[in-house]
């Protein structure tokens, strides 16, 4: 059973580089976007429950869940958004930690982005926040993703603040600068955890 190590930041941050890295490394990453996608493919459970709550407008013309369109829902009312959290975080999460129990390495990456919001932290044996201002991470997503202000603005919103996350990180990976940076931060963290879990 592989040691949980959390990684989480806000939007934009380069987490997803930071994980890329920890695969580059030979460790397991569980993603918890990726775990999501696979639970909510028709029919399954999740699925069913997301289209009886929401309706027919979050399935796209292929018959898959919209997640644009039902992430624009559910970040429009608090109450949505407890409603889908109450479908999918159970089982993710129940899904994560079955994986992380069978990796046979000393330790492994839940990439989990509301780390923080969901209280999950704290069963994690390590937290590790890439932090980046939000100046930068705005101007990245304006660029990578083509959102718009509105969307930036409206998922920040609903996230934890970066001092939230800071406040709760045994590690920092600060990608405010060149990208080449994160990967030596990373191999210095893998030979921490190594020492610490191996």
């Amino acid at each position: 059973m592989a040691t949980k190590i959390g990684l989480t930041g806000g939007i934009g941050s380069g987490k997803t580089t930071v994980a890329d890295c920890f695969r580059e490394l030979g460790i397991g990453v569980i993603d918890a976007d990726q775990v999501a996608r696979n639970l909510t493919i028709p029919n399954t459970t999740q699925f069913d429950q997301i289209v009886q709550c929401f309706g027919d407008e979050v399935v796209d013309s292929d018959g898959q869940i919209d997640r644009k369109r039902l992430g624009r829902l559910v970040f429009s009312s608090a109450q949505k958004r407890k409603r889908l959290e109450a479908i999918l975080h159970p089982p993710i999460r129940a899904e994560m930690y079955a994986r992380a129990r069978r990796d046979e390495q000393p330790y492994c990456i839940l990439d989990i982005p509301l780390l923080v919001e969901s209280g999950q932290y704290r069963e994690m044996a390590r937290v590790v926040v890439v932090d980046c201002r939000r100046e930068v991470r705005i101007r990245r997503l304006r660029r990578q993703r083509n959102l718009s202000d509105a969307e930036i603005e409206s998922v920040m919103r609903h996230q934890a603040t970066d001092q939230q996350r800071l406040a709760v990180a045994d590690d920092v990976i600060d990608n405010n600068g060149a990208i080449e940076n994160i990967a030596a931060q990373v191999r210095a963290l893998h030979q921490t955890y190594l020492a610490l879990f191996a």
